[in-house]
């Protein structure tokens, strides 16, 4: 049995956040047009994860301050839905379920979930057959799963992790039809690259990543989910490669702000070395590189097509045009061959974005990205700036 209840009155709306002033209001009904155009009496729910589901209940988590992710999804979704979104679109549902959050990126989901009557209920039993849209606002990623999910059980959906005010004012409020044919003029000048390179700087010494792509169809995260079963990830617009090998250098900040220099090797990143901060941190990365080496992998590498916000969520600012970034871990999501068995251990089948621009890698530069296609080399960033090359593709 599946029931609802409902949730606290949203608080009057904020102020725009700096930055989002050129960007319409967000509109949850706008954005269900743009992404899904959804067909008439299609169903819908929203997924959210929280350290205790229980906390679902009577929506006790609103109690919470610490909750704003999942607070968001009561204000700006699903109250929006029972106001007047359900009807305006001819949709049906809008429940709220609650799972377990997972404690990584696109890490697999748990099956229990908790609806807002406090009922114990199964996603792959009473939830993912029964919606032909879901919406998971979490707070990791959950776009790998549901992705596999979506396909095995004919839903449509869109992850949107880590949503806060800016993304909502920005990311959130823009044109996906438009973002998607940017994104696709830009696919079109990058399509088909031999490799990427990438040059770095830190602390004064310069380190090179080569990316092997190998002709490889470059594809894109455009935001629009209008055909079969699919995820779409938003805030959206990158151009992304899954790389067939690599090799070189290039510095990583942890989330301390350690500095460590990463070497890879076959594709794989293969050991961590101290460039500034704390040794424990390096050698803990180097203990999970050696005892699960796969973790190492590199499962894509991306570009950002939107002129956006920095919003302080990777889920948006990898999106911005002239930053870039790397990816470990699990890539069966993009395309890749890493799946979360080939992992020795359960909790290690992330998929972690590394993300490299002024805003979250201020301590390091990237002077050059070249991209080797057709016969010719472009330079297609300098010092994060998308050069003529990029821009011209508009």
């Amino acid at each position: 049995m599946i029931t609802t209840a409902n949730p606290q009155t949203p608080t009057s709306p904020s102020p725009k956040p700096p930055g989002t002033e050129n960007f319409p209001p967000f509109s949850l009904s706008r954005l269900l047009k743009t992404v899904f155009n959804p067909r008439p009496g299609e169903r819908i729910a929203i997924l959210i994860d929280l350290d205790d589901p229980r906390q679902m209940k009577d929506y006790a988590f609103l109690q919470n301050p610490a909750c704003t992710i999942q607070a968001h999804a009561v204000n700006d979704f699903q109250k929006a839905l029972q106001n007047g979104v359900l009807e305006e679109l001819d949709l049906r549902g809008g429940e709220m379920f609650c799972y377990e959050k997972t404690g990584g990126s696109n890490l697999d989901l748990p099956d229990l979930a908790i609806d807002a009557a406090g009922n114990e209920l199964s996603l792959e039993r009473d939830i993912y057959p029964n919606y032909d849209l879901i919406l998971c606002i979490s707070t990791y990623s959950a776009t790998a799963p549901l992705t596999a999910f979506a396909k095995q059980y004919g839903f449509r959906g869109a992850t949107l992790h880590g949503v806060n005010p800016i993304i909502l004012a920005s990311g959130l409020s823009v044109n996906y039809q438009e973002v998607s044919k940017a994104a696709e003029k830009m696919r079109l000048g990058m399509t088909k690259a031999d490799w990427v390179e990438i040059d770095f700087i830190c602390e004064g010494k310069t380190y090179t990543l080569h990316l092997d792509l190998n002709g490889q169809e470059a594809q894109k995260s455009h935001g629009l989910c209008l055909g079969g079963p699919d995820i779409a990830n938003l805030p959206a617009g990158e151009i992304y490669y899954v790389p067939e090998g690599a090799h070189g250098q290039f510095p990583h900040r942890y989330e301390d702000g350690t500095l460590g220099l990463l070497t890879v090797q076959g594709g794989r990143v293969v050991k961590s070395e101290l460039i500034r901060g704390e040794a424990a941190v390096i050698a803990e990365h180097n203990e999970k590189l050696t005892h699960d080496p796969v973790t190492g992998e590199l499962g894509e590498l991306g570009f950002g097509t939107q002129v956006l916000p920095v919003s302080g969520r990777d889920i948006q600012d990898e999106k911005v045009l002239g930053t870039f970034h790397v990816a470990t871990g699990r890539s069966d999501h993009l395309g890749g061959k890493l799946v979360p068995s080939m992992f020795k251990t359960k909790k290690n089948a992330t998929h972690d974005d590394i993300l490299f621009s002024p805003a979250k890698t201020p301590e390091i530069g990237a002077p050059e990205v070249r991209l080797r296609r057709d016969g010719q080399t472009h330079v297609i960033i300098r010092n994060y700036v998308p050069t003529e090359y990029i821009t011209s593709l508009a």
